[in-house]
């Protein structure tokens, strides 16, 4: 593997942040972008590798590539319609780690040619697909690094739904990105949780005032859960206040227990809280308690997506304590959900210890069981993204 596929295959989620000043779907991005400063940039912010579009319909030349690659040592992605050997080799003179190549314009003869070539030149590539059949294609073709694209290049519509269902579809051993329509950090935990290892963001990183600091804000951890809403006016509160995962526990006996999953945006995940076996919902994922006598819930839980566990929730026992429960939280491996007693006053504390995946909250934020005090909300969300 090259530096382009050796950074993306790191732990945890990765980030390949794209310089583009134009989308043919949005219009103009940020016209006057300046590869020189904003490749540095990225790099500084933590991404794994950055793109840069040389194709003219993007704004883009060959010299923004030759700009980024004066300006930084991150790992460069050269992102255009690339179908010949020479766009190969260009791409390799300018700088470029890698080259994306388009399963869209591109049959399987010319695709297997140019993944050949591609290594004889020392040049990484990222094997695109925006569907089913794409990508059958590039798994069959042996591709290392697949990227599965949620925008409609026909249509430019966004469908991330289904870019999450073909992104789980890909084999291990494989380096999964998740490219378009992120914008939010969960939005990006959920291409995580659905097997991608990277995600590819350009247009939220353009829109903003300063694309360094956005690219730092989605991959900042731990992402943060508000537990135990029962009314629409607490997942207002908990969504404006930056909470990325909102959680309804259906389970009757809980003195916080809702009726349903109340319906949220599609920027956060919803999360469907239960005891022993989980129940067909709306919810984005799900977490099942095991069952402890005398208890409304034993301590610890599984989050599911899907059926398949993709993180644990280490907790407290139900109304109880236990002066280890941090320490043993931070040996624990995997994406570790921390609950247990957090709020505004002890969440910056867990996290420093613990280094979490997420901390959720709970009775800690209500003013009466069920309901949330909507200060304390923003007071603890505030203090886990501090």
């Amino acid at each position: 593997m090259g530096r382009f596929d050796d950074a993306l295959a790191r732990p945890g989620l990765g980030a390949i942040a794209e310089i583009k000043r134009r989308s043919p779907s949005a219009g103009d991005l940020r016209p006057d972008a300046d590869p020189s400063l904003i490749a540095p940039a990225y790099a500084d912010a933590g991404a794994a590798a950055i793109s840069v579009l040389v194709d003219e319909r993007f704004g883009g030349t060959w010299d923004d590539l030759h700009a980024a690659r004066a300006a930084t040592a991150a790992p460069l992605l050269a992102k255009g319609f690339f179908s010949t050997e020479e766009d190969l080799r260009t791409a390799r003179a300018a700088g470029a780690d890698a080259a994306l190549l388009l399963l869209r314009d591109l049959d399987d003869e010319t695709t297997s040619r140019l993944l050949r070539f591609a290594d004889d030149l020392g040049l990484d590539t990222l094997v695109e697909a925006h569907d089913a059949n794409e990508l059958e294609r590039g798994i069959a073709l042996g591709a290392r690094v697949l990227g599965v694209n949620a925008r409609d290049l026909a249509t430019f519509e966004i469908d991330r739904r289904h870019q999450l269902e073909l992104l789980a579809r890909i084999p291990a051993g494989r380096i999964v990105i998740a490219e378009s329509g992120v914008s939010t950090r969960a939005q990006g935990a959920a291409a995580e949780l659905a097997g991608a290892d990277a995600i590819l963001v350009g247009s939220a990183l353009m829109r903003a005032p300063d694309p360094g600091a956005k690219l730092r804000e989605l991959l900042r951890r731990p992402l943060v859960k508000v537990c135990g809403l029962t009314r629409d006016e607490d997942v207002a509160v908990a969504v404006e206040a930056g909470a990325d995962l909102l959680g309804f526990v259906l389970v009757p006996d809980s003195p916080r227990a809702a009726t349903a999953v109340l319906p949220t945006p599609d920027h956060v995940l919803s999360v469907a809280v239960w005891v022993d076996e989980p129940h067909e919902t709306i919810a984005d994922l799900d977490q099942v308690h095991t069952s402890e006598p005398g208890a409304v819930r034993g301590r610890e839980a599984e989050i599911l997506r899907e059926g398949i566990q993709v993180a644990r929730l280490l907790d407290l026992p139900w109304q109880g304590t236990d002066p280890d429960h941090w320490r043993r939280a931070a040996e624990a491996e995997g994406r570790i959900v921390l609950a247990g007693k957090l709020g505004p006053e002890t969440v910056a504390a867990a996290i420093a210890t613990v280094r979490p995946w997420a901390v959720d909250a709970a009775s800690s934020l209500e003013s009466a069981p069920g309901i949330k005090d909507h200060t304390r909300v923003r007071a603890y969300v505030e203090a886990a993204n501090r």
